[in-house]
């Protein structure tokens, strides 16, 4: 979706927008910890996320590796950074089919600063010299499929100090094609207040999306604030001065100065906060968490589905998955990347060459052995694994090899009981509560559309001995109200199932809409499912 419709969806609501803007690390390390902290800040609710692009393309590879990353895997509405610096047409051309690729439709078209060796920007032979030129020609290959933002300076620029100059290039920049405006940082709110009225006396009507630096450390807000010559409010030295060697003093404190800044900008009828993260989450989430943005325990307050969507170029209108991935979003995004088409309504017949194979290449545990080891131990016994899953049900612990993320609100209805059945060595893997009509609403069971009805089947998965698996059935087969599908590592199947189809686990009832089953279990996948399982 378009940053400009999202936005002009929180204005309608009256609802204030928030995103993050994300740089791409030094380091493979840092790479995948950012990944892991982009699926983690998810789920806060950003309206969308920005990536930055280093100078003359410098690491535009791992620029565009991190928009695929964030639209199609995390389910993040992406909006890439473009600059001219250094960057031939071809560069350009190359990054902006990149991001068509990855389902990303929205660009912020920058200039860019001057490479580190060098002192004065120049255009590059066959580039582009301006911002202007750079949204000139994306509007003219790609029409309307991107939303382009462009760049506005509420306190000038590095080469720019004069404001009628850099108001008319702003005009320029918006008239060409520029559906957004995201500023530079800055903590001048008055400054920031006078001009965006200034904007609108212009005739500049888009969305304006104020830059907002949120406080790490007391050395590294005086940085960054020095380096992008921002004015310091005086009452922000005097707050800060004093506690300017005491990081945890510094984060609260600031906390509620940049808090403040939100609220006098939102007040002034901007209706938008873009947070330059600096790649980490504490700082920009207290703040948030201070506006009353987001909940206290960090889960997303509105779900389309009752799973996390990707926003890839093909899967957009996805709203079918197997209930056994539930817990291991990304796996199932990978291992079906490259499929030709994704269940839309309904799901189908999965063994139809349309929806491909389920890929099972790159499955494994993430992250280094010393890492796992110092997360999970080395258990020796059925009981050492035991204590593990029950930890993870405590929240004493935030992975297990089958959940990427912590136990989820959902399973506070069943808590009790999973932790039981661990507690016996019935190792529990993925389950959900019944659901029987609740609102859409809900916090917890909620999802979908305004106005609509929920309903789940209670469903569990579970690995257990060999030993039980005849004993278990047996008493499953007396209740006469339960299916089940059971598989050992060798492919032995069994189940009670009268078809091969899918069984529907969650669905939605909506206004003006066909019922929604977008959650299933079915035979063929639940085998391929299997090899994932057991490896892991």
């Amino acid at each position: 979706m378009h940053i400009s419709k999202r936005l002009a969806e929180a204005h309608a609501s009256g609802t204030p927008a928030f995103s993050f803007e994300f740089f791409p690390p030094k380091t493979s390390q840092g790479v995948q910890n950012l990944y892991d902290r982009m699926d983690r800040m998810h789920d806060l609710g950003p309206s969308f996320v920005d990536v930055t692009w280093g100078a003359g393309g410098s690491q535009s590879h791992l620029t565009c590796e991190m928009v695929h990353f964030a639209q199609t895997v995390v389910g993040l509405e992406t909006c890439m950074h473009l600059t001219c610096t250094d960057m031939a047409k071809e560069k350009v051309d190359g990054a902006l089919s990149e991001a068509y690729k990855a389902g990303c439709t929205n660009i912020l078209a920058l200039r860019g600063d001057p490479p580190r060796d060098t002192e004065k920007w120049e255009a590059i032979e066959g580039g582009f010299r301006y911002a202007l030129d750079l949204v000139k020609y994306i509007k003219a290959q790609y029409g309307d499929h991107f939303d382009i933002g462009v760049a506005g300076y509420p306190e000038g620029c590095d080469d720019q100090k004069d404001q009628d100059i850099l108001m008319e290039h702003l005009k320029q920049k918006v008239d060409a094609g520029g559906t957004f405006i995201v500023t530079q940082m800055f903590y001048d709110v008055d400054n920031f207040c006078a001009w965006v009225d200034r904007c609108r006396a212009e005739g500049i009507t888009v969305p304006i999306v104020p830059g907002i630096m949120p406080i790490q450390t007391h050395a590294a807000f005086l940085r960054r604030a020095n380096g992008m010559q921002c004015k310091i409010p005086q009452n922000w030295i005097d707050a800060l001065e004093p506690i300017k060697n005491d990081d945890a003093a510094v984060r609260e404190v600031g906390k509620g100065l940049v808090a403040e800044m939100c609220r006098r900008i939102i007040h002034h009828g901007v209706l938008a906060l873009h947070f330059y993260t600096m790649n980490l989450a504490q700082s920009t989430k207290m703040v948030l968490e201070e506006l009353n943005l987001v909940s206290h325990g960090g889960t997303p307050t509105k779900k389309a589905l009752p799973w996390r969507q990707s926003l890839g170029l093909s899967r957009r209108e996805e709203d079918v998955r197997p209930v056994f991935w539930k817990n291991r979003h990304k796996s199932y995004v990978a291992r079906t990347q490259d499929w030709d088409e994704f269940p839309n309504g309904r799901w189908g017949d999965s063994r139809s060459p349309a929806f491909g194979e389920l890929d099972a290449y790159g499955i494994g545990l993430k992250g280094t052995n010393e890492q796992n080891i110092k997360t999970w131990g080395k258990p020796e016994t059925l009981r050492d694994i035991s204590d593990i899953f029950v930890r993870f049900l405590q929240n004493d612990l935030k992975t297990l090899p089958w959940s990427e993320a912590p136990v989820t609100d959902e399973a506070q209805d069943i808590k009790n009981e999973l932790i039981d059945l661990n507690r016996r060595g019935l190792l529990t893997i993925t389950s959900q509560p019944s659901v029987n009509g609740a609102k859409s609403s809900d916090p917890v069971h909620g999802w979908g559309p305004p106005g609509g009805y929920v309903y789940q089947k209670a469903y569990l998965e579970l690995l257990i001995s060999p030993a039980l698996i005849t004993e278990l059935i047996d008493r499953i087969d007396r209740t006469q109200t339960m299916t089940f599908h059971a598989v050992d590592k060798a492919g032995d199947a069994r189940t009670n199932s009268s078809s091969e189809g899918p069984n529907a686990v969650t669905w939605g009832v909506f206004p003006g809409k066909e019922i929604v089953q977008p959650t299933i279990v079915e035979t063929v996948s639940f085998l391929a499912w299997k090899d994932e399982a057991f490896r892991l």
